[in-house]
């Protein structure tokens, strides 16, 4: 039996990130994964399906606008297994780092199935040798969370796949129907039909990307639209049935109803904690409705030396978010200076085409919330770097309060507007208002020019509308 200061129970971007943080505040740490280091987001989530983006980016742009940039091709071929082995290599890179990040801090790692016997001891089992226990001072849970099933639908790695498996599949289906219109369903999305394959998307809400602003949505939408995508909004799966060769997926909405048929289908609906088999109920820990782990501002559960951060606590499931629970927890855990995290202000970042990014109150939020809202919105199709990148559809919309200037939120949607969250976010946190971000020089040209813009249309004196 080892004895820790600090044990943590996954070694996603939450579990990983609080470990090194509590090794870096002088504690004896050590790390539990029942499979690998870096979690669902480095091995097969956020990192491979970035660079699967990247070449969906460069396919889409052969495949639809060669001639307007310039290039032709008598016989384009274009290879997704590749495409596929190249994301495995992003991916493997940075799960070597994580590694090496464990060894600079002298964090031990265990690789097995934990369980909590007690409030201050772990058993670990791995797949193959015997099984071991560890006491720890404080456990931190991060687990994460798994996705949900559409009920009634078994899924398998051939027809009806969750995003696991679609990610490491090297083969591309010719036709998809795609069960969510999240950021998942999204990014695949844009994934498949940049390739050229036949993709529907059915959403049950009333709006693709139903967490963002109601405009967003729209756009995104009509973006959609524009590249081929089936968009159905509204429409509630009924019955999934595998035919030899094809899936039929029943839906019922405000077309009616009718039957989809495709070669596969990707269920994207959301996803679930990931607390069973934990042993936190007979440790006493308090677990909410959706099986979520229940925490306070601190990241500690009911019981003492018990915390928990991430996906698993289901506050705001995004890799980032979980990372910065983890460094607070970690801060909580030593009796070190630390913040208390705003997750209606945390950064949301979807990498569909044309990209969605968001941060705070939509408008409707806002009103609602009881403030008097000034709103700004610039369009990139003013923005010379965007004409330069052939990428100038959408927009920013700043929402700011319009009696001190508090920035309350923003919505963009267009090309890169993932890279342009962070100077938003921090003016927020620092309290910055509008005037001050339109005061800032930007370079020229570039896409953050934009900002600048929406900030002097949110001032009242528009420079380039």
């Amino acid at each position: 039996m080892a004895n820790y200061d600090v044990l943590v129970i996954g070694a996603g971007p939450g579990g990983y990130v609080a470990a090194i943080r509590a090794a870096q505040l002088g504690k004896k740490v050590a790390i539990v994964d029942k499979e690998f280091l870096g979690g669902v987001c480095l091995n097969v989530g956020c990192i491979p399906s970035k660079a699967l983006l990247k070449n969906a980016e460069v396919a889409h742009t052969l495949r639809t606008r060669g001639e307007e940039f310039g290039f032709s091709f008598k016989d384009l071929k274009l290879d997704y297994g590749a495409a596929v082995k190249r994301s495995r290599q992003v991916s493997e890179r940075l799960v070597k780092g994580v590694e090496y990040l464990m060894k600079k801090n002298k964090i031990d790692v265990h690789i097995g199935t934990a369980k909590l016997t007690a409030k201050d001891t772990v058993l670990v089992t791995p797949k193959k040798g015997e099984a071991s226990e560890h006491k720890a001072k404080d456990i931190i849970i991060a687990t994460g969370a798994s996705p949900m099933n559409v009920p009634g639908v078994e899924t398998d790695i051939e027809q009806v796949l969750t995003y696991w498996p679609a990610i490491l599949q090297e083969k591309l289906p010719k036709s998809v129907i795609i069960v969510g219109g999240g950021a998942i369903g999204l990014e695949f999305a844009t994934v498949w039909s940049s390739y050229g394959v036949e993709v529907t998307l059915v959403e049950m809400l009333d709006r693709i990307a139903p967490l963002e602003d109601e405009e967003v949505s729209k756009e995104l939408a009509k973006g959609m639209t524009k590249e081929g995508i089936k968009v159905k909004t509204g429409t509630k799966v009924e019955k999934v049935e595998k035919q030899k060769g094809s899936v039929k997926v029943s839906v019922s909405g405000k077309d009616g109803k009718e039957t989809l048929e495709a070669e596969q289908v990707l269920l994207a609906i959301g996803f679930r904690p990931n607390t069973k088999d934990l042993g936190l109920e007979q440790a006493g820990v308090k677990l909410g409705q959706r099986g979520e782990v229940l925490i306070d501002d601190r990241m500690a559960t009911n019981v003492p030396g018990i915390w928990a951060v991430g996906d698993v606590t289901a506050k705001l499931m995004l890799a980032h978010v979980g990372s910065a629970m983890g460094i607070v927890c970690a801060e909580n855990i030593a009796g070190v200076e630390t913040i208390k995290l705003d997750y209606r202000m945390m950064p949301r970042a979807t990498y569909c085409h044309p990209q969605v990014a968001s941060f705070g109150y939509t408008e409707a939020q806002a009103k609602e919330a009881g403030y008097e809202v000034k709103v700004g919105r610039f369009n990139f199709q003013a923005n010379g770097k965007a004409l330069g990148l052939g990428d100038y559809a959408g927009w920013i919309k700043l929402i700011t309060d319009a009696k001190y200037g508090e920035i309350l939120g923003a919505h963009m949607i267009g090309p890169e507007v993932t890279e342009l969250l962070p100077e938003l976010t921090i003016a927020q946190m620092a309290e910055l208002t509008a005037a001050e971000i339109s005061r800032n020089v930007h370079a020229h040209p570039s896409l953050t020019e934009v900002l600048m813009e929406v900030a002097h249309v949110s001032e009242g004196h528009a420079i380039h509308i």
